[in-house]
């Protein structure tokens, strides 16, 4: 009877402790997340519950295991497996905390700072040091549990020994992808190109939406998402419309009849602007930039406070200046000019061929 209600009691117990101090931690925190309602930081530790009870389990089993005197002949295994799960969970939990320090960190940032350029430069960087932080804390996690092999530790000593061969060996394997590492932390600290900036990449427009270590995201205004190696941004030219002030300038094109009424055009463009939320009101201009033998071509200048309303100014006075000009003032719209022709004279005049042409003269009259 004592075999049995040992370990139910020792595991019982650790189990019922574990949820009880889960339990009134999570309490406490959303006591604070409640009271601190402009901080979003005990919100967040508030998803570190799981790993953090993973922690407090791991941790009193690892401990009063011993007391449970069952399974003796796999107790080194078990203690062993317990000594992961502690591990693989304290690094979960590290992770956890450290993420609801910089997301609260960017959060006040971004409360007190209202330029929005500076605002996605940090909002890049903190993702990017949450990356390397997340992946330093798995590495030295996965090391410390191989190090639990007493396997492994025999073996260190050679592996040391060996280090810098590997190293060269890994080093040379791995050129691109440290390039794309190194080149992820230039873009995040150098202030290339930011999470949110508008982009024209290889004929592509589009926004970049996630930076990685090694990738970049880019997603397009069709929804689509066109994935780069980071290092693409440091070694190639690229367009950055969010660069500086996001305020823009685009251009229509027309190409016209000669008639049209470039006056009138101008009023109608002012007209249309007025009528277009889009616009910023800053500038406007139509001009005749360019003429061939058939046609002219009329520009508008227009404004717009960013990249995705310079887009909708465009489209809108585009296509009203077109209608109206149909409408209004269709002569103003590009033609072709035909006529009949007419045949030379011939110099000197043929009978025959005025048989021939006589021959193939479609009748007047009669069925012919």
């Amino acid at each position: 009877m004592e075999n049995v209600l040992r370990p139910l009691i020792v595991i019982g117990s650790t189990v019922l402790l574990t949820l009880a101090i889960g339990w009134a931690t999570d309490r406490l925190l959303r006591k604070a997340d409640d009271r601190n309602s402009d901080t979003p930081l005990w919100g967040l530790l508030r998803r570190g519950r799981i790993p953090y009870q993973l922690v407090l389990c791991s941790a009193l089993l690892r401990g009063s295991y011993d007391q449970a005197k069952t399974l003796q002949r796999h107790q080194v295994g078990i203690g062993q497996a317990l000594t992961l799960v502690l591990i693989g969970s304290a690094a979960w939990l590290m992770i956890r905390i450290a993420g609801a320090v910089v997301e609260t960190s960017y959060s006040r940032y971004a409360r007190v700072h209202r330029d929005a350029a500076r605002v996605r430069r940090v909002r890049t960087q903190v993702e990017l040091i949450m990356r390397v932080v997340s992946a330093i804390v798995i590495v030295v996690a996965a090391a410390s549990m191989l190090l639990t092999f007493p396997a492994m530790r025999a073996a260190g000593a050679s592996l040391l020994a060996s280090a810098g061969i590997l190293g060269i060996v890994a080093g040379v394997a791995a050129q691109s992808t440290l390039s794309n590492m190194f080149a992820g932390l230039q873009i995040a600290f150098g202030d290339m190109v930011r999470i949110g900036d508008t982009v024209v990449v290889d004929g592509e427009w589009g926004t970049v939406d996630e930076i990685t270590l090694t990738f970049l995201t880019v997603r397009t205004w069709d929804e689509r998402r066109i994935t780069m190696p980071v290092s693409y941004f440091t070694s190639k030219p690229f367009e950055n419309w969010s660069r500086g002030t996001p305020q823009m300038t685009g251009i229509v094109y027309w190409h016209l009849d000669h008639s049209a009424p470039i006056d009138a055009m101008r009023e109608k463009l002012r007209d249309i602007l007025r009528q277009c939320q889009a616009w910023d009101g800053r500038a406007y201009g139509l001009q005749v930039t360019d003429t061939t033998p058939n046609t002219i071509q009329v520009r508008a200048l227009v404004t717009a406070k960013d990249a995705d309303d310079i887009w909708t100014v465009r489209v809108a006075v585009r296509e009203q200046m077109i209608t109206w000009l149909s409408t209004e003032h269709p002569y103003a719209l590009p033609r072709v000019n035909t006529s009949d022709s007419v045949l030379p004279p011939s110099r000197v005049p043929s009978p025959d061929r005025a048989a021939l042409r006589k021959a193939y003269e479609f009748p007047r009259t009669g069925r012919g």
